[in-house]
């Protein structure tokens, strides 16, 4: 992955040193989520039988409800950007 080397405090944790909020976090996976799934389509179409695109949105909005953790929501986005 490509990051610039100061990252932009608003997006990187209240804890991390940043001012993103988790209510923030949450919202700001969520609205990834939607976006990603808007276009999902184009990717199975060619792809029908990769699910890890998919997975990664479920995890996404999983680790958004608490019912995922980050370290679970973080492998399955790596595993879709594989697919991509």
């Amino acid at each position: 992955m490509i990051l610039p080397k100061v990252r932009d405090p608003r997006f990187v944790t209240i804890r991390r040193g940043g001012t993103l909020t988790d209510a923030d976090h949450q919202l700001l996976a969520l609205w990834a989520a939607s976006c990603a799934e808007h276009v999902l389509d184009l990717f199975e179409r060619v792809r029908p039988g990769d699910s890890r695109p998919r997975h990664a949105i479920e995890q996404a909005r999983a680790w958004a409800r608490g019912e995922a953790t980050m370290t679970e929501a973080r492998a399955a986005g790596g595993h879709a950007m594989g697919a991509a």
